[in-house]
């Protein structure tokens, strides 16, 4: 567990790190959109270490991916949750997921833009998309189930209403709200 410490630990650094490059007050749309491409990468990027490096070594070692993983000494947070995790961490802007098929209402899209933005993403034609949002820059990245667990988990999910994800599928999207 020391390793996904120090990883979560250098992630927050680089994440606030590049909050800090995102201007202030009168920012250039620019500059927003960029930085959201940036964040968008990094956290993507962190979440595929997450499950194809640190899951997969932690599953050879008996831990287990479980929802209630803050209850069990012997299971470890699911990918989703990962992400969500790191946006509570970061105060200077919200990183979150949305989904197609949320099992959560916290994992809906928050308004008719994002809803918009999710359903072009669903097209397949795009993998990230950046635009405002009222005075929000929002930004998504689109999310698949990139191994069969991720799948597995959302159509054994109690609360899922649709069960037959398979990897690959387009889930929804990892997004980043920039004021």
């Amino acid at each position: 567990m020391r390793r996904w410490t120090t990883f979560a630990t250098m992630f927050v650094v680089s994440m606030i790190g590049l909050a800090l490059v995102v201007p202030v007050g009168q920012a250039a749309d620019a500059a927003k959109e960029l930085a959201a491409k940036y964040i968008l990468a990094t956290a993507k990027a962190a979440r595929t270490v997450y499950v194809k490096g640190v899951v997969a070594d932690a599953s050879k070692g008996g831990m287990k991916l479980n929802e209630d993983w803050v209850k069990d000494d012997h299971a470890m947070m699911l990918p989703a949750q990962f992400v969500k995790e790191l946006g509570k961490e970061i105060k200077e802007f919200d990183l979150s997921l949305v989904g197609t098929d949320p099992l959560y209402a916290s994992n809906a899209a928050k308004s008719d833009a994002e809803k918009g933005m999710l359903a072009e993403l669903a097209k397949g034609k795009e993998k990230v998309l950046v635009a405002a949002d009222g005075a929000t820059t929002v930004g998504m990245s689109a999310d698949y189930a990139i191994v069969d667990s991720c799948a597995d988990c959302h159509n054994n999910h109690p609360k899922t209403t649709k069960k037959d994800w398979k990897k690959g599928d387009f889930m929804g999207a990892i997004v980043v709200r920039l004021k």
